[in-house]
């Protein structure tokens, strides 16, 4: 599993702040979490506070105790809900959205996306990846190259280049950005790192891709081309 996060966060255009959006957890050997938020920031710093909250107190119900990732999911929903709940001001949204990945010893390996409404849904054969925030920029690459049968490399390097494609048309979205790789019965994470604004290898990644980019479309058929071609085959004139 490959997850990717942005840091930025703001509330109006005089109002942005740097916050991880990558909260990891895990029993090296046992269990292993990663969560990744999208929405309002008070309710997803409430949910990990939360969440770490019940750990040190030994609640019944922690990311400690639940034996799957999808009982993680439910905890994880309530707790959101609890949290919106706290906040609720009319014509106030503090709406929060949360992908959620990892492996309990002897389960599956999972990766879950719980909505504000406290209900999720997983990844499947035909839809391989999840995404919560500003995704319609991204998702384009996402959906070109993205495939279960991807190594974890390339996966990671299909995320980061949708991220750099919604840095490009939304300054809402910003570094550092933060990667981590889970390998399958691994249960451990240590496959994390984070991207700083001055980073080397952001600045090459943006540069390559745009270059690829405006040379993939300058290979593109002439639209002279497309017309001669959608014609009937004896409208068509030059040579094939």
């Amino acid at each position: 599993m490959a997850f990717c996060s942005d840091s930025l966060t703001h509330a109006g255009i005089d109002q942005v702040s740097t916050y991880s959006k990558m909260f990891r957890h895990g029993v090296a050997g046992e269990r292993q979490f990663v969560i990744l938020s999208a929405g309002n920031l008070a309710t997803s710093q409430g949910v990990m506070a939360k969440l770490k909250a019940d750990i040190r107190k030994g609640a019944g119900i922690t990311l400690n105790t639940v034996g799957s990732i999808t009982e993680a999911a439910d905890y994880l929903g309530d707790v959101s809900l609890e949290q919106q709940e706290r906040r609720k001001t009319e014509g106030a949204n503090f709406e929060a959205s949360f992908i959620l990945g990892g492996q309990v010893k002897g389960r599956k390996h999972r990766v879950i996306l719980v909505y504000p409404e406290g209900n999720h849904i997983t990844t499947s054969q035909d839809t391989p990846y999840l995404q919560i925030g500003e995704s319609k920029y991204g998702k384009p690459i996402l959906d070109r190259i993205l495939q279960p049968s991807l190594d974890l490399a390339t996966a990671a390097q299909c995320l980061l280049i949708s991220m750099d494609s919604t840095m490009k048309s939304n300054r809402g979205v910003g570094p550092p950005i933060e990667i981590l790789l889970y390998q399958r019965d691994s249960l451990l994470l240590d496959r994390h790192h984070r991207f700083e604004p001055d980073s080397d290898f952001l600045r090459d990644l943006r540069q390559g891709w745009d270059k690829a980019l405006k040379t993939a479309f300058r290979r593109m058929p002439p639209l002279s081309w497309a017309a001669n071609w959608d014609k009937p085959d004896h409208e068509r004139s030059g040579v094939f």
